[in-house]
């Protein structure tokens, strides 16, 4: 059998050729004879299972993922200052500036194009699958089980990456005749716990038939399994239950054109319940299964007494880049490839080599001041609650010592902001005189690289308008602290992560709390997470006489500004916290601000460490849902456009 990426460029092709000119609308195909050659023996039928998983492929790039270039964690240079060079579409960042219309939408996922994937043609793939499983004759009965069981997780998971962007859907749940009518063809939406409820019953008719975890990770690393299954379960009842789609009176007297009603206006609390009964079972069977919370085993060209600022930082880093077989905590995981034309959009310059060749580091996705400030202080306190963390003087210039050095190079003068924050700090965010350990140089951590980012002579700093970070910091987390980088790179792959044992966690914890638990019931799932990130519990935190709101995890409201917090902390830049704004009602107070970096192109610290506007977000109540293409609305008279577009 080959493996599922070495099926992934044929099957795209051969799923592209099954797919109708009808755009969106659930038509079957009227090419007969492919599709019963695509069903003629078992190995033709694998092959068109795969098509269903390669849109799932295709989406693995995070800047075409809204909870990655939507959420205000990263900024990128504006649309005038990128070339051609840079092959990345900047359409979902670019939206931050106000470019998203209905006309025209970015991230397109309705219709597939502006960066966006055709979904539900996608989804129409899997019903052709399911339609025609029974056709090969040569295919065994707990084989097929198990392929059946894939797709209607397939068609579970695509419904709900459609409902996150446009909140209720059309259900997709069979393909139409070819001769049926045009009135037959012309869907409309349904409302969203008729969404919500669909997806629940296809991923639990697809979970008992599902291996909870791939045996031949050799062969199958990547299909779907049982732990996966139920993860994105308890992913989608939670996100039924937030703000945004329970009980939500922005969206009063949305309804399809014949009044029925598309958003329930009453808060449902039992929704709650349902949710945390479905991270329960998912968490549980993860711990069963043997997944726990990853830790940093050193390699043997590391000095034997690496210091432990280190493997606090490593344990975090590589809970991310580990791969995937050694990653106690990875639950669901992209193609195995985040490596070449990826992580080098990340990485700061840091020799002489790589100063010369921006193209080998070019560290154009660039980290807000604001993004850095949310990570909590060395005692496990945000920043502005930290009794013993000099708030109001941390944009004020201090210089490294031997006592930092292995988070701030020895010697040199950065801000009080970028001391004592926690590992977690260390390990997510570079910045101007950071350490970063790695690049080959294992064998001696006292001499790590580190950065120099100060106006345009420096390695790091500006070099052009297009090999520009505008803010001064990297999202260092999501590249492997195994890549070499000089002149040319020499790339540590690593399988983007969709869902680690952290989130689960803390979803959990989430649940808990909204359902009115006891702070004794939740904080356990809290501290799990905490204890690997090598701070304090909450309790100890807030109650160490050191907090200036002492009691704030004794209540409810205190508890979920502590969990969400935790989660934009835990899960950065991982495409999951803008997903989170977005279902909290959040998001649009974080982009009522201006997004603010350094002044990079200043040598001097004194004037470098001045916050800037690099632009201020445009972000109203009608972004937290996309619009459907104008089109579309033409075209198809059943349809209704999310509200305010």
């Amino acid at each position: 059998m080959k493996s599922l990426y070495s099926k992934f460029l044929y099957t795209v092709i051969l799923g592209l050729s099954l797919t109708s000119c009808k755009k969106y609308l659930n038509v079957t195909p009227d090419n007969v004879g492919t599709i019963d050659y695509a069903f003629r023996n078992r190995n033709e039928a694998e092959n068109y299972l795969f098509s269903c998983y390669s849109t799932l492929q295709k989406m693995q790039e995070p800047w075409m993922d809204a909870g990655f270039a939507t959420s205000g964690e990263l900024v990128f240079p504006g649309p005038k200052e990128i070339d051609d060079t840079q092959s990345i579409n900047a359409v979902g960042f670019n939206m931050m500036r106000g470019t998203q219309t209905s006309g025209t939408p970015g991230l397109n996922y309705w219709d597939g194009n502006e960066g966006g994937q055709a979904l539900f043609q996608a989804i129409r793939r899997c019903n052709t699958m399911l339609e025609n499983i029974d056709k090969p004759i040569d295919l065994g009965e707990s084989e097929k089980k198990r392929w059946i069981a894939e797709v209607k997780f397939l068609k579970a998971y695509y419904h709900f990456y459609l409902f996150r962007m446009y909140g209720p859907i059309p259900i997709t749940n069979v393909n139409l005749p070819i001769n049926s009518s045009i009135e037959e063809t012309r869907v409309k939406r349904n409302p969203v716990d008729s969404v919500v409820n669909y997806m629940v019953r296809l991923i639990d008719e697809a979970t008992p038939n599902l291996p909870n975890q791939i045996q031949n990770q050799a062969q199958e690393l990547g299909r779907i399994t049982g732990l996966i299954a139920r993860s994105v379960k308890a992913q989608i009842l939670v996100t039924a239950a937030s703000p945004l789609f329970n009980g939500n009176s922005d969206y009063t007297g949305f309804t399809n054109k014949d009044g029925q009603v598309l958003f329930s206006q009453e808060k449902d609390p039992k929704k709650w319940d349902r949710a945390a009964e479905a991270c329960s079972v998912a968490l549980n069977a993860c711990l069963a299964s043997g997944l726990k919370l990853h830790t940093f085993t050193p390699t043997a060209n590391m000095p034997a007494n690496l210091p432990q600022e280190l493997v606090n930082v490593l344990t975090f880093q590589t809970a991310i880049t580990e791969k995937w077989e050694l990653n106690t905590e990875l639950i669901w995981g992209m193609a195995p490839n985040f490596g070449f034309g990826r992580q080098e959009r990340f990485i700061p310059r840091l020799t002489a080599a790589s100063a010369l060749n921006i193209g080998s580091a070019q560290g154009f996705f660039a980290v807000p001041i604001a993004e850095q400030e949310l990570f909590y202080t060395n005692n496990g306190l945000p920043i502005d609650e930290d009794k013993t963390w000099d708030y109001r003087n941390r944009y004020t210039l201090k210089t490294g010592t031997s006592e930092d050095q292995y988070h701030v190079h020895n010697g040199y003068e950065t801000v009080k902001a970028h001391f004592k924050r926690e590992p977690r700090f260390y390990a997510s965010i570079a910045f101007d005189g950071g350490v970063w350990y790695g690049n080959g140089q294992l064998s001696d951590p006292a001499n790590a690289n580190y950065i120099q980012a100060r106006g345009t002579t420096s390695y790091a700093g500006p070099k052009d308008q297009s090999h520009t970070n505008i803010s001064g910091y990297w999202p260092k987390k999501l590249v492997n602290y195994l890549t070499v980088y000089n002149d040319r790179l020499t790339y540590e792959n690593f399988h983007f992560p969709l869902m680690r044992l952290s989130d689960l966690y803390l979803l959990y914890a989430e649940a808990l709390n909204e359902q009115g638990k006891s702070y004794g019931e939740i904080l356990p799932y809290i501290d799990e997470v905490r204890k690997r990130a090598k701070i304090p519990t909450v309790t100890e935190a807030w109650t160490a006489q050191l907090s200036t709101t002492p009691s704030k995890y004794a209540n409810q409201v205190g508890l979920r500004q502590i969990i969400h917090q935790e989660r934009r902390i835990e899960l950065a830049f991982e495409c999951i916290p803008g997903w989170d704004l977005r279902r909290w009602k959040e998001l649009q107070t974080v982009m009522t601000k201006p997004m603010q970096g350094w002044s990079i192109y200043d040598d001097q610290a004194l004037n470098y460490y001045r916050p800037r506007n690099l632009f201020v977000p445009v972000f109203n109540t009608k972004d937290y849902l996309w619009p459907i293409k104008a089109d579309n609305l033409a075209v198809n008279p059943n349809l209704v456009q999310n509200p305010f577009w």
